[in-house]
């Protein structure tokens, strides 16, 4: 009998490294995780150190494939994913950095967006990339590193070949592979801001305008195929094929299963992440969402290539540490959905969390939180009931965009992440969307989609099918509340946001 075969997927994240050992049932054989510090040497700079992440990377396997007791054969392939925009600068020859990692959150080169925004670049650069002008992207953060680090010489050493840029995957990649691979997937790549959409390729335009070498980019591949073996890594033996990329929203995506056209995910953590795949073609959205590419799988699969529409709602479980922490409503966050069910609905009580300003589609960045609806008879438990509600109510407006964009209805909404274990909030979820709402077993699809990639990649899975089967339902919740009811919700909701 064929011996059974696993897949590591590395999940690198903003604080901290989660490693996976999966077999081909997708059981959970080993796993382990790595903190690594925040660094903040200004307001609105957030920084980490690239050799910081490296060693999370390596305690989390060690941790994992200790767990796993694994032999060095039963380890078909390595799949990464990664916080997505946060940049990298390093020495191609020793593999070290040049300076610290520039965070997806940090702000430094607001003004650099700015003043592209004044001059009248950002139809042309939404038309490219399907990205905003932001600081939040890669591009800019590449040019400023470009600038300063390496004590001012760092353009001159990309421009003799002596540095590499990259996102986190291609840093790991690199550093697995003991520098022997460049590379970047292209679900990657789109969040950069010098990538072209239509071309799946660097864009020599966007290059010019941020003043960027060609020569420092990665090159830039499907997100399931080999691009190296692995080469003096800790506890890894050598010659394990790394197989699969992809940033951390799109392999969310992929670890749902979301395959077909108009398939979406919401992924439940500080913030709420939606991605709706939109198909083979890209989808310009009118609505102030973001257009990236979600995948492209290797040669065994055709070269497939899916795009999607991506929306997030800056606040989602921060809402729910605001009434722990700031309200003092509880002291753990569990308790939220037992105080929420202390009372039958919320009363009238509207909570609008743009505590950090609204997102898609709204995009009111000095939009503040809001109660309405309060009386005398409001309790604790009416205000905790509609927190979660605001939770869920943001995202409705998030995914009718995405349908008005992509012409698509959504049919089911999969979701994971750490506030999708509240069976309340699903459950709402579900009522105002009118959809179902599914809930795999496996909450920990970023690093599932990593895996599955790999997996693709290596040849533990031949396609999507095989996939699809071993992907697992653990709850569905389907729509139960009278829609007139919701619709007066929904109106309640539009009110206070317009007071928001």
């Amino acid at each position: 009998m064929r011996a059974m075969r696993h897949v590591i997927a590395i999940d690198q994240g903003t604080t901290g490294t989660t490693v996976l050992v999966l077999d081909e049932e997708l059981r959970v054989c080993g796993r382990g995780y790595r903190e690594f510090p925040q660094i903040y040497p200004e307001p609105g700079w957030v920084e980490h150190d690239p050799d910081a992440i490296w060693a999370s990377v390596t305690g989390a396997l060690a941790m994992a494939l200790t767990a796993a007791h694994l032999a060095p054969t039963d380890i078909a392939a390595i799949g990464i994913t990664n916080q997505r925009e946060t940049s990298v600068l390093w020495d191609r020859a020793t593999g070290h950095p040049v300076h610290n990692a520039i965070v997806w959150q940090d702000r430094r080169t607001a003004d650099v967006c700015a003043r592209l925004k004044a001059e009248g670049r950002e139809a042309r650069v939404r038309e490219l990339t399907g990205l905003t002008l932001d600081p939040y992207f890669s591009g800019t953060k590449l040019a400023w590193m470009l600038d300063r680090a390496d004590h001012g010489n760092a353009r001159a050493r990309a421009a003799r070949g002596e540095l590499a840029f990259g996102t986190i995957d291609s840093y790991l990649v690199a550093r697995l592979t003991d520098g022997a691979a460049h590379v970047t997937d292209v679900s990657n790549a789109s969040c950069t801001l010098l990538f072209d959409l239509h071309t799946l390729a660097w864009s020599p335009e966007l290059l010019a305008l941020l003043d960027i070498p060609a020569e420092i980019l990665p090159r830039v591949a499907s997100s399931a195929e080999i691009y190296g073996t692995t080469r003096g890594v800790p506890g890894v033996p050598d010659g394990v094929p790394i197989a699969g990329i992809a940033g951390d929203q799109q392999s969310a995506l992929f670890g749902q299963a979301c395959f077909d056209p108009g398939e979406a995910k919401c992924t439940y953590g500080t913030g709420a992440f939606i991605l709706m795949n939109t198909g083979a073609a890209p989808v310009a959205s009118k609505q102030g969402l973001l257009t990236t590419v979600a995948w492209k799988l290797g040669a065994a699969q055709g070269h497939e290539l899916a795009y999607a529409l991506e929306g997030s709602a800056f606040i989602a479980g921060a809402a729910v540490q605001w009434l722990r922490d700031g309200l003092g409503f509880f002291s753990t966050a569990a308790e939220v959905e037992a105080l929420a069910t202390t009372v039958p609905d919320s009363g009238g009580v509207i909570v609008v969390p743009a505590f950090t300003g609204l997102g898609a589609p709204h995009w009111r960045p000095n939009a503040r939180g809001t109660i309405t609806g309060l009386t005398r008879g409001t309790t604790r438990g009416h205000l905790a009931r509609a927190t979660l509600e605001g939770i869920a109510l943001q995202n409705v407006d998030i995914l009718r965009a995405m349908e008005r964009d992509s012409g698509r209805t959504l049919t089911t909404l999969k979701v994971d992440g750490g506030a999708s274990a509240n069976d309340l909030l699903m459950q709402f979820q579900a009522d105002v969307l009118g959809v179902s709402i599914v809930r795999p077993e496996l909450v920990e699809t970023t690093a599932l989609g990593a895996a599955f990639l790999a997996g693709l990649g290596a040849g533990v899975w031949r396609n999507k099918d095989e996939i699809r089967r071993t992907w697992r339902e653990n709850r569905r919740f389907t729509p139960t509340t009278d829609r007139a009811r919701v619709a007066a919700h929904l109106a309640r909701w539009d009110e206070a946001v317009a007071k928001a």
